[in-house]
């Protein structure tokens, strides 16, 4: 999804007493016009967990009739974006040729590479009743060597994704392994991504199978070791400790990391690179037409001042 260049804002870093917890980050609300998204990363103190360089969560929102997301075609490069919903349809478009709905609990794992265009938009039948959007959009950063891999998209339903059921807990893999079972997701480097509704007063273990972990609260309120966070907020961890996340209400949760990935990243718009000279030639790429055409979408957005 395209995005405005980030506006960062502090982090909030924890006492001692939170062993568990390595910093707090506290989303900001960024419009995007026809919705608003809660924003985490980057931030100034933290850019990635894992590889996991952006992390919006969209909504919850409603759509009166005439109305919905409407995000015209823009490209990406260096990464992959991972989109997931809770309630709601996307329809994702882009310049492979792919025209593929997402709806809540399905995958859409885009590899954006040496560079990719799409649209993202409420479907029309839906925009002529309104409709609701709640999910997750995240991007993942790509390993050096595969910073220019050709352009790629795939497609995952939802119920090729692995449920876990715990007393009082109801999760899904979305990416990674945990709990003894694999998503088949397939990533370009070692991700988690792991969602859950708590019942009030239930636990989950966070798994300590990757080297760096965060959890966010999509909804309700959680205990993170010492820490209580509420909607919005994300916990980042210290390496290899053990951590059990509580809920102290209702809550929906996401567990989140990876690998650490080598290297430093520029960011700018929807183009992530190790090189800075890389995100100009994009930028140029773009502003001159010289990226692939969306068939069926003769739109776009233009380059940002």
């Amino acid at each position: 999804m395209s995005r405005p260049t980030p506006d960062v804002e502090p982090l909030a870093h924890l006492g001692p007493r939170e062993a568990a917890v390595d910093l707090l980050i506290e989303s900001r609300t960024q419009d995007l016009g026809e919705f608003t998204v809660r924003r985490t990363l980057p931030s100034r103190h933290r850019q990635r967990v894992g590889p996991f360089i952006f992390f919006d969560h969209m909504g919850p929102a409603e759509f009166a009739p005439g109305n919905g997301v409407n995000v015209r075609p823009h490209p990406h490069i260096g990464l992959a974006t991972l989109t997931y919903l809770f309630d709601g349809v996307i329809l994702h478009r882009d310049n492979l040729g792919y025209v593929q709905p997402i709806e809540p609990g399905a995958v859409n794992w885009m590899t954006a590479g040496r560079g990719i265009v799409h649209s993202e938009r409420t479907p029309r039948e839906l925009i002529e009743r309104g409709s609701t959007l709640h999910g997750l959009q995240i991007w993942a950063a790509l390993p050096l060597e595969l910073e220019e891999t050709e352009p790629s998209f795939e497609h995952y339903p939802a119920a090729h994704i692995p449920a876990i059921d715990r007393p009082g807990v109801s999760a899904r893999l979305v990416a990674g392994a945990a709990f003894g079972q694999r998503s088949p997701v397939v990533t370009t480097s070692e991700t988690l991504l792991l969602t859950a509704d708590l019942a009030c007063g239930a636990e989950l273990d966070v798994p300590k199978n990757v080297e760096e972990r965060a959890v966010y609260a999509v909804a309700g309120e959680i205990q993170v070791g010492e820490a209580r966070i509420g909607t919005g907020t994300m916990a980042v961890l210290k390496p290899g400790v053990d951590v059990t996340v509580v809920a102290r209400t209702e809550a929906k949760i996401a567990i989140l990391g990876g690998a650490r990935l080598a290297g430093d990243r520029h960011l700018y718009w929807n183009l992530v690179s190790s090189s800075s000279e890389r995100i100009e030639q994009a930028k140029d790429d773009w502003r001159d037409g010289r990226f692939a055409k969306v068939p069926g979408d003769d739109e776009f957005i233009p380059l940002p001042d």
